[in-house]
């Protein structure tokens, strides 16, 4: 076993809470008018509108956004602790994208609202943390999959 295994076991392990807190902090701050107060919002506050609004949407962005993101890195940490085995890596490798889908439509968003210029809109710490916690599930994914086998 690697000596690298355990740091990488935690750094996963720590994902488990990272992910939970990432999806209540704000994402963004948005306004119709600039002398008005901005709205936060978060995944699952986008979430909770767009299940008023397009179900097929926020049954997408709920897949991509929750639980990718969560199962891989469950998957991750069986792998990582011998209870699934290493074959699973490529799909779990699959999940990790599709949860770097989730950032991009989040991106597409906010380039779209600033670019039509009408309202104003502001990134938040959320939209920092989500991402970070995404690019580092994908770096301990490439980490476990060179790691050779036991």
């Amino acid at each position: 076993m690697s000596k690298v295994t355990p740091v990488l076991k935690w750094i996963n392990l720590s994902l488990l809470v990272l992910y939970p807190i990432s999806w209540v902090a704000p994402l963004m701050r948005a306004g119709l008018l600039p002398l008005f107060g901005l709205s936060e919002i978060s995944v699952l506050t986008g979430l909770q509108s767009l299940w008023g609004t397009d179900v097929f949407l926020a049954l997408v962005v709920t897949v991509f956004a929750l639980f990718a993101p969560y199962v891989k890195t469950i998957g991750l940490a069986l792998v990582q602790f011998g209870l699934l085995r290493r074959t699973a890596l490529p799909m779990l490798s699959l999940l990790g994208k599709l949860a770097m889908a989730d950032i991009f439509l989040i991106a597409l968003y906010i380039s779209i609202v600033k670019g039509i210029g009408i309202g104003r809109i502001e990134t938040a710490w959320g939209l920092y943390l989500f991402t970070a916690c995404i690019l580092i599930s994908v770096a301990v994914s490439i980490a476990e999959s060179r790691r050779p086998s036991d």
